[in-house]
């Protein structure tokens, strides 16, 4: 049995204040060709269906087009979805009932007292294959259905809404689940556009021990592709790249193929190739305006090491590169200020900071006008916090 594992979709996310709307569909279009061309059996979505909770109306309408397109080709393949922490359990689980009758499968909730883990059950020439689904959980989600003291932790959470599945470990089973997976003191690589969510000292950490006779676990939360302790343990990472410290990364589909029991699945990487892809560039400024086959259209982060004041590096940064993420000063200077600023024992205001950026960014200081602006908006966002 062979199926595609993706997760992280996060439809509706921003990168740097760009919208990603062309992005997404024209990523979630080559998941759709390439469906069409390796027909997998099944397609395992492990959450974060949604960067918000509240999606906005585009964000629902790039996922429904994608949906009407899988249930489109000709012999769809079952498509089996879970909520991750981003998603809203009853937004992504409205309909759900109905969108069974396509195929569609979703869990989005925790179960209830009586509600075993939504599985869903296929067959090849092996025989049957059970796929359970278990949505993103927290202690308090759960903690209701077992004795006090039980659910201590996502940890102890996990193994025991597994644990009262009474799972069949001589039959080939397939879990699919979005927590935040570790294997003892490993944990997996993680980039900047996760680190908010991720809770400060692995509090909200599970252990792979828990999971591991399964045989395969398609996990979402973490945006690299990447095993997880063993082989079959598997985070997909994101299909598209959302935050520079992603720039170096392979964004793909996970190809699983399931033999008989016992033996090891085959797990390949299939490329996808972004309509725009993230990259980063260093150098002086002349170097990075007269770069050869400068990525004009991809988004860049820009980091500048020209120990001289530039006037306005932006500016004519803007007329070569059509969507810049930021541009950044990285010299001697700098350096010492920053060394300057960590030892020194006073702190510069909001406004003292922004000044003295702008100022080392445009090679003149900001004039009263611009001072006055930015003062409001200060102002604004301490009012808002």
């Amino acid at each position: 049995m062979k199926f595609f594992h993706i997760s992280d979709l996060h439809i509706g996310k921003q990168l740097h204040y760009y919208n990603l709307r062309e992005e997404q569909e024209a990523i979630l279009d080559a998941i759709v060709q390439a469906a069409e061309l390796h027909r997998p059996d099944a397609l395992l979505i492990a959450g974060d269906i949604y960067d918000k909770a509240a999606p906005s109306a585009e964000a629902y309408e790039i996922f429904n087009r994608f949906l009407n397109r899988l249930t489109g080709l000709s012999g769809a393949m079952p498509v089996l979805i879970i909520a991750g922490n981003h998603d809203n359990a009853s937004r992504l689980s409205y309909a759900s009932d109905f969108l069974e009758k396509s195929r569609i499968y979703i869990s989005a909730k925790a179960p209830e007292a009586d509600e075993p883990l939504k599985k869903i059950t296929l067959t090849d020439v092996f025989g049957e294959v059970d796929i359970y689904l278990l949505p993103f959980i927290r202690p308090r989600d759960v903690r209701h259905l077992f004795e006090d003291g039980v659910v201590t932790s996502y940890d102890t959470a996990v193994e025991a809404v597994l644990a009262r599945e009474n799972i069949d470990y001589s039959r080939r089973n397939v879990l699919v689940a979005h927590q935040f997976f570790v294997a003892g003191t490993a944990e997996p690589e993680r980039c900047e556009s996760e680190q908010t969510y991720i809770a400060v000292g692995g509090i909200d950490s599970v252990d792979t021990r828990h999971v591991e006779n399964f045989d395969y676990v398609a996990l979402g939360h973490i945006h690299g592709a990447q095993r997880m302790g063993a082989e079959h343990i598997r985070y997909s990472g994101t299909p598209l790249k959302y935050s520079v410290s992603e720039a170096g990364h392979t964004k793909g589909i996970t190809v699983v193929t399931l033999g008989e029991k016992g033996e090891p699945p085959v797990i390949e990487q299939l490329p996808l190739a972004p309509l725009h892809d993230v990259k980063k560039l260093s150098g002086t400024l002349e170097e990075i305006l007269n770069l050869k086959d400068a990525p004009a259209e991809d988004y860049v982060s820009i980091t500048l090491t020209d120990e001289e004041s530039l006037y306005r590096p932006k500016d004519q940064l803007e007329e070569r590169y059509h969507r810049i993420l930021e541009v950044r000063l990285d010299n001697t200077r700098v350096r010492h200020k920053l060394e300057q600023t960590m030892t020194s024992e006073e702190h510069l205001t909001p406004f003292e900071a922004f000044r003295e950026f702008y100022q080392e960014m445009n090679g003149q200081p900001m004039n009263e006008d611009e001072e006055r602006i930015l003062a409001g908006v200060i102002e604004t966002a301490e009012e808002m916090v």
